[in-house]
C-alpha cells in the first residue's frame, strides 16, 4: 500500500534547463523520487548559464560530493522548453567506472 506522503529515497537526478522563454532564471534542480516515481524532495540553485556544461560546473562548486552518474539526456517539454536530465549520487555511491567526472576532485 502506498503511503500518502512519499518518504523512500530511491532515485536522485539532476535537471538543467535552457531559458527558452527568456525569464532570466538559469538554474539546476536536484530531485529525489521514491520507488514509484513520486517526488520526495528537491532543491535548486542558480547558475551563470543554461545547459549541461554550466550545470556540471555549478555542481562542482555548490555540491562537491554530488556526482552525475549518467550522461545528460536532452528533453523537450510540452510547451517547447528544452531541458536535460541525468542520474546523480553522493560521493562514492557509484563505482569509479560510472562516475562521469563532476563534483569533488574528479
Amino acid at each position: 500500500m502506498l503511503t500518502p506522503r512519499p518518504v523512500n529515497h530511491h532515485r536522485m537526478f539532476l535537471t538543467c534547463y535552457e531559458d527558452t522563454f527568456n525569464y532570466g532564471w538559469h538554474h539546476v534542480d536536484l530531485f529525489v523520487h521514491d520507488e514509484y516515481g513520486r517526488e520526495v524532495n528537491w532543491v535548486h540553485w542558480t547558475v551563470e548559464a543554461d545547459g549541461p556544461e554550466a550545470a556540471d560546473e555549478s555542481v562542482r562548486g555548490e555540491e562537491p560530493l554530488l556526482r552525475r552518474i549518467t550522461p545528460w539526456e536532452p528533453q523537450l517539454s510540452a510547451v517547447g522548453a528544452r531541458y536535460w536530465t541525468a542520474e546523480a549520487g553522493w560521493g562514492d555511491s557509484t563505482g569509479p567506472e560510472d562516475n562521469v567526472g563532476v563534483g569533488g576532485d574528479a
